[in-house]
């Protein structure tokens, strides 16, 4: 893939919501939450000499409601800033 973020922002693969809950009751399709965890795909440069702390493969949690989704070679992403990343897995 041929796409490099700018500044701060991070390219993320939403992982794949779950279809089974741990108690074993199977969710419909209409029930599904969008993922709030996703594979960082690409990362930008950064601001100001200051490198971002995500590394490309880190698996991240973000808000539900961040990045701006949008679909490459038939595959969806978000692009966000870094700040909107809550945590590293």
């Amino acid at each position: 893939m041929k796409i490099q973020p700018l500044g701060d922002r991070v390219l993320i693969k939403p992982l794949a919501p779950e279809k089974i809950t741990a108690g074993g009751i199977i969710i419909p399709d209409t029930a599904k939450e969008k993922p709030l965890m996703g594979k960082v795909i690409a990362v930008g440069k950064g601001l100001d000499d200051k490198e971002l702390t995500v590394k490309v493969d880190d698996t991240v949690l973000y808000g539900r409601f961040v990045g701006t989704e949008i679909n490459l070679e038939g595959t969806d992403y978000l692009i966000m800033p870094e700040s909107e990343i809550l945590a590293i897995i």
